[in-house]
């Protein structure tokens, strides 16, 4: 998908109307333009597939049966309701049922669909839905921990808040095996 940069550089000289600034003053003529770049990089996952990455897998052997565990998946994403960013980290564990993916995929997919306006907590189901459709594995357990601009910028302004959310799936829904996974994302 090809943003509309034409309609975001206006939008935005609107909005600096709206907040009483001139557009056409040196500091903010090229405003439009660098919003549009960024807008452009925040939402290019508005045009990308989450399960292109997951397209080539390797088949399991005995040893690959095990859980695969991914902490630390560094994330921005945009709220929908503030369009500001929240900034976090992605914790993802599966076990394989018969397919493994290259570690370096499961990055991508958080990355393109962070790529959006998002809400955390759909963000952490499409990450877990995308696995589950892309590996068919036992199961799924997808952790975002993300520190939000729009509440520690504005509004409640607590600072040092995050927000954590926990999407699981398949033999991970059990709260005993669960629990056991959540404390190896967590170690």
């Amino acid at each position: 998908m090809t943003i509309d940069r034409a309609r975001i550089e206006a939008a935005v000289a609107e909005l600096l109307l709206g907040i009483g600034e001139d557009p056409a003053r040196a500091d903010l003529v090229d405003t439009p333009s660098r919003v549009a770049d960024a807008y452009e990089e925040f939402f290019a996952g508005l045009g990308e597939d989450p399960l292109a990455p997951l397209a080539e897998t390797f088949p399991v052997t005995g040893a690959d049966s095990e859980v695969v565990a991914m902490r630390g998946i560094e994330f921005r994403s945009i709220c929908e309701h503030h369009l500001l960013p929240f900034l976090g980290q992605a914790h993802i564990a599966y076990r394989p049922s018969d397919a493994i993916a290259g570690l370096g995929r499961l990055p991508k997919v958080v990355e393109i669909l962070a790529a959006r306006p998002q809400l955390q907590e759909r963000l952490a189901e499409q990450i877990a839905d995308t696995l589950v459709e892309g590996l068919h594995p036992r199961g799924v357990l997808v952790v975002l921990e993300a520190s939000h601009q729009c509440v520690t910028t504005r509004g409640a302004r607590q600072v040092h808040s995050s927000v954590v959310t926990v999407a699981s799936r398949g033999e991970f829904v059990d709260g005993a095996r669960r629990a056991e996974v959540m404390g190896l994302l967590s170690a």
